[in-house]
């Protein structure tokens, strides 16, 4: 990693991901995590204090030795083991249906083969593990998807690639998951552009 990518951008994220509106919906998608879980793009630990008593482990996957260092305050008040299991989504240094449940946060956007990463998911969770994800992409709304094209080439170079037009839903059932819930919105204090959320849950085959 570059220097801004390595020291800089996870600190501006651990900032970004911390703002009170996005608290309540860190409590929603954590609600029903349970067993072994996965955790990609697990950033600065901002879920940390989310995780029900249902959960055992967390198997952390954070490719930023620099949040992993942010998120020491927070992982002192775990209730889990949390172990910092690996650093690349798209490549998950875990056995075959070794994990319950999964969880991803504001993370698909970012990891440059989302498509690769989530087969990864499919092949650690176990057969009817769940993928808790709150993801922003694609808007429903046509005028607010032309400003996210627009703004797509400057949120890519300032954010460490962070696209803003996957369509999220897509990617899951092209994956091979099943989406049993989602909810579609504009996160509160957000730029429609920015903030074009699905939360939801998703089951592995």
């Amino acid at each position: 990693m570059g220097f801004y990518a390595d020291k800089v951008l996870p600190r501006v994220l651990d900032k970004a991901c911390g703002i009170k509106s996005a608290v309540p919906l860190r409590a929603r998608v954590c609600a029903g995590l349970y067993g072994q879980v996965v955790e990609i793009g697990f950033g600065s630990g901002h879920n940390v204090g989310h995780y029900p008593g249902a959960v055992t482990g967390v198997f952390a996957i954070e490719p930023a030795d620099t949040a992993w260092k942010l998120a020491g305050p927070r992982l002192a008040t775990a209730r889990v083991p949390v172990e910092r299991t690996g650093l690349d989504g798209q490549s998950l240094p875990l056995a075959d249906d070794s994990c319950d449940t999964a969880l991803s946060t504001w993370t698909m956007c970012t990891i440059p083969d989302a498509s690769a990463a989530l087969r990864e998911l499919r092949r650690v969770l176990k057969p009817g593990g769940t993928l808790h994800f709150v993801e922003h992409g694609l808007a429903p709304d046509a005028k607010v998807r032309r400003w996210q094209h627009r703004l797509e080439p400057v949120q890519k170079t300032m954010f460490g690639g962070c696209h803003l037009t996957r369509r999220i839903s897509d990617l899951l059932t092209d994956a091979g998951f099943t989406i049993t819930e989602a909810d579609v919105f504009y996160e509160d204090g957000a730029p429609k552009s920015l903030g074009a959320d699905t939360l939801g849950v998703a089951v592995s085959p």
